[in-house]
């Protein structure tokens, strides 16, 4: 007999958990003549509390990543290879070493105040620095509370009830709309990750499976408030958010229909084979569906769930991201600050720019190609602008060109979807080119 889900238990589960979750992150909360929200005043405290010992665990932190990165890639102990947390955390490749040992380097070089001023400047690996406090801060704030909002069934719910609309948008299966709201809310590589494997199970063609990773691999949530923090605009970040949700959905429905996309081959696994059959059940209704799935998630959380993912995002962005940002933001800066290249190469990008009337174009257009590097570098190169609307505007395009090549493009082209480097970047350049114009118009509207 198959268990019923639906009782009191699950639905309180499901009700409060995510409503819980839903106030934490995206519930604006009036802070005087403005908004922001719970996690934000909860990451405030936290940076209040830490004051000025954050820079020496930030340094911590990236020294610990790097020796601990170095030990794995010369020795492949045990017990980081055999353990879950440790080898996300410390098991990469050899770019990526490297990455980690320039920002332990960099780091000690900021906190302790020697070496060469292109390094410590307050324009460079001063501003990495202090930013990273302010991610670590984000991190510890969020890491126990997001999964009341992925974990609790309100994706189930919301995926149920959008599958009619999801097959002819997005030319995916009914079922890829749990998947895609997965990907809104979750982290973007993870979301790739799981998009593989649906892949390889026989849920997706490659076709379907490139898709999603390249349009709906979105950071999450907390990450996007960090992004507007960092260029100073938090308080307009319920538009800010709005704004994404809506820009990310045209691009989705536009770039489905259009070159390399459409032209992956359309066809499942080799060796699985397909393996999908959708039916909705023709005995229940659909929101009496979308109940019993959310319900059936929410059977599976508890404080372990909390605690054991809260533990994965903190060990995960603590000594990966931190210092990938760390190392190369630094260097990114640097190449913004003291050399011409950036502006040489987004000289282009600076006169589309102008064309839309985006102010002080030509300053910002280094940072519409640089987030193909790495997602948080943009926010980096805008910390110095003055006009909020191209804060606003730069900010939103950062988060949803998604084909960043430290969060999800090396585990795209790792996989067996046929998107290699240059169909990625022409990918981005499409994201980057037809979004400007509809975040321009949003900008116009939301920001006086």
């Amino acid at each position: 007999m198959e268990k019923n889900y639906i009782n009191v238990k699950n639905v309180l589960k499901f009700i409060l958990g995510s409503g819980f979750g839903i106030l934490m992150f995206l519930v604006p909360i009036p802070q005087g003549e403005s908004f922001t929200t719970l996690l934000d005043f909860l990451k405030s405290g936290i940076k209040n509390l830490l004051g000025g010992s954050l820079p020496y665990i930030i340094l911590f932190l990236l020294v610990v990543s790097a020796v601990m990165s170095l030990i794995d890639w010369i020795a492949k102990p045990d017990f980081i290879r055999k353990n879950e947390y440790l080898s996300k955390a410390f098991s990469t490749t050899p770019m990526y070493v490297v990455s980690k040992i320039l920002g332990a380097i960099f780091g000690a070089m900021v906190v302790f105040g020697f070496g060469p001023e292109i390094v410590t400047s307050v324009d460079t690996g001063a501003t990495i620095i202090d930013l990273c406090g302010t991610l670590f801060c984000i991190v510890i704030s969020f890491s126990f509370i997001l999964p009341f909002l992925t974990d609790c069934g309100i994706m189930e719910f919301l995926g149920v009830l959008l599958k009619p609309v999801v097959r002819p948008l997005f030319h995916v299966p009914g079922r890829a709309s749990v998947d895609l709201m997965a990907s809104w809310f979750g982290a973007s590589n993870a979301a790739v990750i799981l998009t593989r494997e649906q892949y390889m199970k026989g849920f997706y063609t490659k076709r379907e499976a490139g898709y999603i990773m390249t349009n709906f691999s979105l950071v999450s949530i907390p990450f996007c408030l960090l992004i507007a923090t960092t260029v100073g605009i938090e308080n307009l970040f319920p538009s800010f958010y709005l704004t994404i949700c809506i820009v990310g959905v045209i691009l989705a429905i536009i770039l489905v229909r259009i070159p390399p996309i459409s032209r992956i081959p359309n066809t499942y696994q080799e060796k699985t084979g397909q393996r999908i059959n959708e039916e909705v059940p023709t005995e229940k209704k659909r929101l009496a569906y979308a109940l019993e799935m959310s319900c059936r998630r929410a059977d599976q959380f508890d404080l372990k769930t909390v605690l054991l993912s809260g533990v994965q995002v903190v060990v995960g962005m603590l000594f990966d991201l931190i210092p990938i940002v760390a190392s190369w933001g630094t260097i990114a800066l640097i190449i913004a600050t003291f050399t011409p290249i950036f502006n040489w190469i987004s000289y282009p990008m600076g006169m589309y720019l102008k064309l839309l009337g985006v102010e002080q174009a030509f300053t910002v257009a280094p940072a519409t190609l640089v987030g193909f590097a790495d997602m948080f570098i943009p926010a980096l190169l805008i910390t110095g602008i003055t006009a909020v609307k191209t804060k606003f505007i730069i900010g939103i395009l950062s988060l949803v060109q998604i084909v960043y090549l430290t969060e999800v493009g090396v585990i795209i082209m790792k996989s067996e979807i046929p998107l290699n480097l240059w169909k990625l970047f022409l990918i981005f350049l499409e994201r980057t080119v037809i979004a400007l114009p509809i975040i321009v118009l949003f900008a116009n509207i939301f920001v006086r």
